[in-house]
């Protein structure tokens, strides 16, 4: 709720953001941008259900947490390694001074935590061996359940960017400070790395959903054509049509809550 509140209060600050005029030149209509960068993942709670042949069941309530790589140069810079960290790449498009139009890909990571006791609610055919009770341990031999390469987001945003140098006396020709904020909507492309019951692991690119998102950032560029850009995005994520196993007949669905701060770097170009 806390976040929520921020990014509506931020929102809310557009109209009088937008009037501070801009003392520089930079014009930024009609201009090409793109960028790369990284970003943290915290989830919601989630109720995963699970269905095959053999058993129809829903976990409640099930915590996980994202996986950041350990900096090293090689992984967080070498063009080989794009999706080693949690990374955030987008092109796009200024149609109006103020506004984009952008297609980008946030490359989250998700992993449900191991050996977290939850709540279970279905049932499991009696040759798994397994205790269908009210609540069940998530141990490796049961599930392991991860979208590691990852809970890719493909999204079309449209953003507003309005110059605030003016505020703080630095807007200048080869600085400018501008807040930005933007809503996107995207379909969910994980690779879900799954161990379920001792099937064999599906590891796999597979469309199964969509999300929504709402973001808010600051962006300082330098010399006209190079930005650092900060955000904060939260979003819903609905995926109905998760792969879990090798056998197309079994299948998972889950929804929840992220929000992601992200870090990049990039540049805005013409190219007319």
């Amino acid at each position: 709720m806390k976040n929520t509140l921020l990014l509506f209060l931020l929102w809310m600050a557009t109209p009088v953001i937008s009037q501070v005029k801009s003392t520089s030149s930079i014009q930024n209509k009609g201009k090409f941008f793109l960028y790369w960068g990284w970003n943290r993942g915290y989830y919601s709670d989630s109720d995963i259900t699970f269905k095959g042949a053999d058993y129809d069941f829903t976990l409640k309530d099930v915590k996980a947490a994202d996986r950041p790589t350990p900096f090293t140069v090689k992984d967080y810079f070498h063009p080989g390694h794009l999706s080693t960290p949690q990374t955030n790449y987008r092109i796009g498009y200024f149609f109006k001074e103020n506004y984009t139009i952008s297609l980008g890909v946030d490359h989250m990571k998700y992993v449900v935590a191991q050996n977290q006791n939850v709540p279970f609610e279905g049932h499991i055919d009696e040759a798994y061996g397994m205790d269908t009770s009210s609540s069940v341990d998530l141990t490796a031999d049961f599930l392991k359940f991860e979208h590691t390469d990852g809970l890719n987001y493909i999204s079309l945003e449209v953003s507003r960017f309005d110059a605030i140098g003016a505020f703080f006396g630095l807007d200048k020709e080869n600085f400018q400070i501008h807040a930005t904020e933007g809503i996107g909507l995207g379909v969910m492309l994980p690779r879900t790395n799954s161990t379920l019951l001792s099937k064999e692991r599906y590891d796999a690119f597979h469309l199964s959903g969509f999300g929504l998102s709402a973001r808010v950032g600051i962006d300082l560029t330098f010399y006209k054509y190079f930005f650092v850009m900060t955000e904060l995005k939260t979003g819903y994520i609905y995926m109905p049509d998760i792969r879990t196993t090798q056998s197309a007949s079994d299948s998972a669905r889950q929804s929840f809550g992220y929000l992601e701060p992200t870090l990049v770097i990039g540049g805005r170009f013409s190219i007319f």
